[in-house]
This record gives C-alpha cells, structure tokens and sequence, in this order.
C-alpha cells in the first residue's frame, strides 16, 4: 500500500542573479522515506533543499506539510515548523560548547545566569535520542571530528521534534566507517517517520538509504522514480540527458603510438620496489591497488616529487634524468594531482590564472610580466574547451564546485601541451554528469596520440577506460591485464593478493 504524500513542492521557483536556479518544481514526498534529490552540480537539488528549510526564499510555488502550506521567511520559521537541515558545511558556532550549540535558542537560565546543570543535562538527553551519549558535551564542537559535528546538528533537530531533515551531501568529509553510522542513523529517523530529504551525487549511498529518488537538470524535475524500479545506469542517463554508453571509450579502436615513456626498476625505500611498465601514446594504462599500495608515490616519482626514487626513466627511448617536476615538464610530463584543493589549484586565484600556472613563461615577456593577451587566449580556450560552468573566467577557483576545479586543473594540463599525462583519482569526489565529461575527454586524449598513466580506486571507471591495467599490492606490481581480460573479481584478487 502507497504512502500517502506528507511534503509537497508544488509549481517552486528560484531565481538568482543571471540564472532560474530551481524551475517550475513539483515533488511529492511520503512520511517517514528517504527520498534523493539527484543532478548535476547546479541542477538545482541544494537550492531546493535550502528553501524547504528557509534559507532561501522562492520566487513562486507553494511548499505543503501534512496538508497545510507554508511560506518560510528564514531558517528559525522553518524550524518551528519541524524541518531542519544537516549542511555540507556546519553552520555551528565551533567556539561554543556541544551544550550551547544544542541548547542555543533555549538556554535554561537561573536569575539571568546560565544553569550549567541543566544545560548539561537537555543536551545530554538530546544526544541520546539519536544514540550519540558519547559525544562529551562540555567540550567545544571545534574539537569534535566532523562526523560528531553532524551529529550534533541532527541531534539538535531531533530533539526539538524535527519532522523533516534535509541531508546536503552529508558524508563529503566523513570516512567509510562514519559514513556507515550516518547510514544507520538515517535508517532509525525513517523507523521513527522522520521524513529525510538526501541531496547527494554519490549513486552507491542513493541505492542503499532512499526510497525513491527525483532527478532534476537545469533546475528542472526530469522525474521521479522508485529506488527499486530504476537501476543505476539508467539514473545517469536521466542525469545527464544522454545514454551512459556514449562514454565507451573510443581509442582502443586506433592503433598504439610510439612508446612515449619507459620505466625500468624504479624503486623509493618503504614506497615502491622494483617497478617496470611502457607506455605508448594512444594508451591509457590503469594503476589499481588499494590505499597506499604505492600508485601515486610511483606517480609522485615519475613527476620528480621523490629524490629517494632510485631506476630509470626514458623518454622517447632515451634516459631522463628527473629530480624536479620541472624536469618531468620539459620532457613532456604532467602530473594532475589526487588533492586537487591542496596540491592542483591556488583556490584564492581566479580560474584564468589557475589554467595559465603552467605556462606562465610561455605568456610572459622578457621582464617576467604577464602579457593580458595572452592570458586571456589561454585561459579562454581551455575555459570553453572543458566546459567549466561559472559566469567567466575571473570567478574565484574557490567559489567553483568540485567537477569545475577539477576541470580547471585538467585545463591546466592540457595547456602545459604535454605528451604523458599522469592523472591521479580524476573523479573523486564529483557529480556524475562532471565525471562523464571528464571520462571523455581522457578518451579523446588518448585518441589524440597522448599516453596517460591513470590513477583511480573506482574500478569501473579504471576497467572501462583503460588499455591495459597494472595491479599493485604492497608497493610491487602483482599483474597485467589487457582490456579483454579486466574484470572487477580479478582485479580484486590481484590487489588483495588471492
């Protein structure tokens, strides 16, 4: 028997400067399931998350709960009305205790002063509705782990008698195992007909907590499904707009290239030993293993990131001597690093001057001043050839979401006009349209005579778009396999070692 509809968006709109953010949506959502909002960055699914719990207010439609309408002026209306919101960022006041945080709208007072006892004692009791009584209350949220941040947030909101939470991409800083206790928490909320609203891009976690799933484009809804009649692939498809099968790679139907580079015993003492492979232009060749098997110390070598690294490396057939990365650039190597907020942008610099860091002797004069045209052709070109979605390319890099700064390191790349591109987990942490596109455009790379080292944990991705695979376990290879013979169970076993 079908739940009976409990939250529904109906005709909502949202507008922001130069863009309909949320367009014309309509959703109806059942007690006490979990339901995903799903899309591309920018298709609008935290936006609408955001005006259920009032932080932004709609330009039009009508939200109903329970039958009754609101119109929320601001976050606290919102709130009284039972809806309350865990951010992907905490919106807390970190210098505070976890009891005042919980506590903040109602601190329980004696003659104007605070009753510590009692405070203590609400916000125990609040941290024990969801099961997190560890949390030590009289510290500050500061010093908790992220993981016990969000608890907090949901303990506050279930403690006031929250009917409703929206989760914005809630496990973005959280590792697998507080991932996994995120998960069972959300499963008791539903068991209590806590409505749960997931704004997420990460399709594994959809099909283990949602219910049901609506998928919006362009601030659009595509439409709305049942988790159990809709399989993965086909929740792409409705995400992106085209078949997932577009992205079958196209250049392992051309023929291989001359080999580009060589590797011969090339060791780093307690990171990697004894490490041969060749690579070819027109070829993609995949490095699996699990966390610190010893793929991006290898990689880091490559690029001159490791002076400990002892073996040869050739390019072109003849013996490079690499101690700097940028060494590894004038022989033709690029290195599209796994942290790109850390290690692949300067964040406060704005997209035009991310693209051009690699070239910036290329586009400067004799007295090392940047010449404005040049930026301009440089930053432009690759700006468009990736797509990058923000309204120019003087946005700040930090203000871009994660698919677009990846795609502005991987411009940052193509700019620098090398032959070997080394890319470490290129789609971490990205929305699946973004990833599709990222995907391609490796493919067409390689398509292009270029010869890419490919660094991934997901093994699909690698399996998929990789020539041939390398497996490492333990800092030495274990296998190879060829395209025809990859497949998720072998791969496996090589990188465990069964």
């Amino acid at each position: 028997m079908a739940k009976r509809s409990f939250l529904q968006f109906e005709n909502i709109t949202k507008r922001f400067p130069g863009v309909v953010a949320v367009d014309n949506v309509t959703i109806e959502i059942a007690q006490g399931e979990c339901h995903s909002l799903i899309g591309e960055n920018g298709a609008g699914k935290s936006t609408l998350g955001k005006i259920l719990a009032g932080i932004h207010q709609p330009d039009g439609g009508t939200i109903y709960i329970d039958g009754h309408e609101h119109k929320f002026r601001d976050a606290g209306e919102a709130f009284k009305a039972g809806i309350g919101m865990v951010h992907q960022e905490l919106e807390f006041c970190e210098n505070m205790s976890v009891a005042e945080n919980l506590c903040l709208s109602e601190l329980p007072s004696k003659a104007g002063m605070i009753n510590k006892k009692q405070l203590y004692e609400k916000s125990r009791r609040k941290l024990e509705l969801i099961g997190a009584e560890h949390i030590d209350v009289t510290k500050n949220l500061g010093q908790l782990t992220v993981a016990n941040q969000q608890l907090v947030q949901i303990a506050e909101a279930v403690g006031r008698n929250a009917r409703i939470l929206v989760f914005d991409e809630p496990t973005s800083s959280l590792s697998q195992s507080e991932t996994e206790n995120l998960f069972m928490l959300i499963d008791e909320l539903k068991s209590k007909s806590i409505t749960c609203i997931y704004v997420s891009h990460r399709m594994p976690e959809i099909f283990r907590l949602c219910d049901s799933v609506t998928v919006l484009r362009d601030g659009k809804v595509v439409g709305t499904k049942k988790i159990s009649e809709i399989t993965e692939d086909k929740l792409v498809e409705m995400m992106i707009g085209r078949s997932f099968e577009a992205y079958f790679p196209k250049h392992i139907k051309k023929d291989k290239g001359q080999e580009l580079l060589r590797v011969e015993n090339l060791s780093s003492p307690g990171k990697f030993e004894d490490v041969s492979f060749s690579l070819h232009g027109g070829q993609i060749l995949g490095l699996a293993g699990l966390v610190g098997a010893g793929r991006t110390e290898l990689a880091e070598a490559i690029y001159g990131l490791d002076k400990n690294a002892k073996g040869k490396i050739l390019i072109n057939g003849k013996e490079a001597k690499i101690s700097k990365p940028r060494e590894a650039l004038n022989n033709g190597i690029y290195l599209v690093p796994e942290d790109r907020k850390r290690h692949g942008l300067v964040l406060s610099m704005n997209a035009a001057e991310n693209i051009c860091l690699s070239v910036l002797g290329r586009i400067s004069n004799a007295l090392k001043i940047i010449k404005r045209k040049e930026l301009l052709g440089v930053a432009g070109r690759y700006f468009n050839l990736l797509k990058v979605k923000a309204s120019s390319f003087w946005v700040s890099a930090l203000s871009l979401s994660g698919g677009n700064q990846q795609k502005l390191v991987l411009a940052k790349a193509l700019a620098a006009e090398c032959k070997i591109l080394i890319v470490d987990e290129p789609t971490r942490g990205i929305d699946v349209g973004a990833k599709a596109e990222i995907h391609s455009l490796i493919d067409e790379l390689a398509g292009a005579g270029k010869a890419v080292l490919l660094i991934s944990s997901e093994l699909p991705e690698l399996i998929n778009l990789s020539t041939n695979i390398l497996v490492f376990r333990n800092g030495k290879i274990t296998g190879q396999l060829s395209r025809d013979e990859a497949n998720q169970e072998k791969v496996l076993r090589l990188m465990a070692g069964i």
